[in-house]
């Protein structure tokens, strides 16, 4: 089994890539629904819908092309690379609706920019 360091993945939004990447995280949920009634023993569940989040941690760099498609409100389309692009290497796609930007800085610290994606229909599994 393969193992990944952090270092090795990328983002893009679109078709750019996502400069000054610090962290990212993609959340996918599936919802349950009751289908219990009387006379069950034990509670029983059917599936329900799927969603999914996305959340990317950079540093600003107001001359990424990536980072200014990005504002709250817009629509995006996103891919991970959670193990680089090269050829065989897995990755995600999905679109959304991006849900919240935010800049913020210490006198002593890197000036960052947190994004915050709600995904909208499918996040896809893919492999380059």
């Amino acid at each position: 089994m393969a193992t990944h360091t952090g270092s090795e993945g990328t983002v893009k939004i679109g078709s750019d890539t996502l400069g000054e990447i610090r962290s990212y995280t993609v959340e996918s949920t599936g919802e349950t629904i009751e289908d219990s009634s009387m006379g069950d023993a034990a509670r029983t569940y059917k599936a329900g819908l799927t969603t999914f989040t996305a959340s990317f941690e950079v540093y600003f760099d107001e001359t990424d092309t990536a980072q200014n498609a990005v504002d709250a409100g817009s629509s995006v389309t996103f891919s991970v690379y959670p193990e680089g692009a090269d050829a065989g290497d897995t990755y995600y796609t999905g679109s959304g609706i991006v849900t919240g930007r935010s800049i913020t800085a210490t006198f002593d610290g890197m000036v960052e920019m947190s994004l915050s994606v709600q995904g909208s229909g499918a996040l896809t599994e893919t492999t380059v």
